[in-house]
C-alpha cells in the first residue's frame, strides 16, 4: 500500500446529491448521509484510479483500534475497499450494516 495523501475536501455526493462537507479531523472518504463513496483512489487521497464507480456500503468491521470500518464494493468494478466511519455518519445506516452477514 503506497503512501497517505491528504485530502479532505467538500464534494456533491453521486448517490444522494447531498453537499458534503470537509471532515475537519482527518479525510472525508465518503458521504455521511447515504455512506456511499466514489472509487477514485488506488491507495488513499492519490486519486490515481480511474474507474469512478459507486462504492456502495455492503458490510462493516468493528476494529480495536479504528472502531467502525465500513466495507464496501464497488457497483462498476467489483473491488472491495474499506474506511473508518466518520464522526458524524449517519448512524441508522451504520446500524444496519451491522446487522448485515458479514464478508
Amino acid at each position: 500500500m503506497g503512501n497517505f495523501t491528504v485530502i479532505d475536501e467538500e464534494f456533491i455526493c453521486d448517490n444522494c446529491g447531498a453537499k458534503v462537507g470537509k471532515l475537519g479531523y482527518s479525510c472525508r472518504n465518503h458521504c455521511p448521509n447515504c455512506l456511499h463513496s466514489k472509487h477514485v483512489d488506488k491507495n488513499p487521497g492519490d486519486r490515481a484510479e480511474s474507474c469512478h464507480g459507486d462504492l456502495e456500503p455492503i458490510g462493516l468491521e468493528i476494529d480495536s483500534k479504528k472502531g467502525y470500518v465500513i466495507i464496501f464494493k464497488c457497483k462498476k468494478c467489483g473491488m472491495i475497499r474499506r474506511n473508518k466511519a466518520a464522526n458524524d455518519d449517519n448512524m441508522d445506516l451504520i446500524i444496519d450494516l451491522s446487522k448485515r452477514e458479514q464478508l
